[in-house]
């Protein structure tokens, strides 16, 4: 028979055993902006609303019928400067959580929430402005209405795209269906835009070709990098919120005032790249058909 002080003994830990292991929960980790980030916000907004104002005295001198480029292109940089407006004064962003794991050699992983910081309001933005851009695009080449209206549609279902795989688990399909569909959608925006508009700029000469062909390979480089950039940072996690802000806001500048800037100050060297509005846009509503008072009798 045992006695109890036996048992006492054979429950001490002997001299050889290591210390048990302990597994401490991991905490959500929360992947957001700091300092940096929100800096490069408020320099962002800073360029735009520059470029708003410059592009508007742009437009000064110019006929209203002739004034469809400055009115495009400020009205793209005034979207973009709400939008950075909104960000970089801490609105517009929201978390979206999944569900991570803490590898370790010696015990379980230990899974845990990764939170990371998404900023709905640069989806708004892409919404109302690559749209806006298409329209120039097009109009400098001269692309019919069908194939403009199939491109503006394309481009916003590429937008809303990354935005629904935005807030998405990265671990799913449907993140990446999401993104796929994104993808699919900008080779439609390409076709639309750029070969149609190559076929039609040719009439209009050497020289407006060669700027739409500039424009138009500059602006699909950097849309390119757009769903680059989001693979790695909002796919894959594997790039910080503040990098992510950093290189967002340079593929905008340089798709926003730098485009612009382009555009207007080539657009008045080239006679050929006007776009002549009347009616409605010049002149506004006619009179005829309106009821008057005094003319009832």
């Amino acid at each position: 028979m045992i006695s109890p002080d036996q048992v006492v003994e054979m429950l001490k830990p002997t001299a050889t055993a290591g210390p048990i292991p302990t597994v401490i929960p991991t905490p959500p980790q929360y992947l957001e902006a700091t300092a940096a980030g929100h800096r490069t916000l408020w320099v962002g907004f800073g360029l735009m609303v520059l470029s708003s104002g410059f592009f508007a005295l742009l437009s000064w001198n110019v006929p209203t019928s002739k004034r469809v480029y400055h009115v495009i292109t400020t009205l793209i940089t005034i979207i973009a400067s709400l939008s950075y407006f909104a960000m970089a004064s801490g609105q517009a962003s929201s978390f979206v959580c999944s569900a991570a794991k803490d590898h370790h050699k010696h015990v379980p992983d230990i899974p845990y929430t990764e939170c990371r910081q998404v900023y709905w309001a640069r989806y708004v933005d892409w919404a109302l402005t690559t749209p806006l851009l298409i329209l120039d695009l097009c109009f400098l080449a001269g692309v019919d209405g069908a194939h403009t209206l199939m491109a503006v549609i394309a481009d916003v279902i590429m937008v809303l795209s990354g935005l629904f795989a935005a807030y998405g688990d990265n671990r799913t399909a449907q993140h990446w269906g999401w993104y796929a569909i994104r993808c699919i959608s900008y080779i439609f925006v390409i076709w639309h835009v750029a070969v149609a508009g190559t076929k039609a700029v040719r009439t209009k000469g050497v020289k407006v070709t060669r700027l739409f062909s500039s424009l138009a390979l500059f602006t699909l480089a950097l849309w390119t990098a757009y769903p680059v950039v989001w693979g790695i940072a909002e796919g894959a996690h594997r790039m910080s919120v503040n990098t992510e802000i950093m290189a967002y806001a340079v593929l905008d500048i340089l798709a926003k005032p730098v485009f612009g800037l382009w555009l207007l100050i080539s657009h008045r060297a080239l006679v050929e790249t006007n776009v002549d509005l009347g009616g409605w846009w010049s002149h506004g509503l006619g009179s005829e058909g309106r009821i008057r008072i005094g003319d009832e009798d």
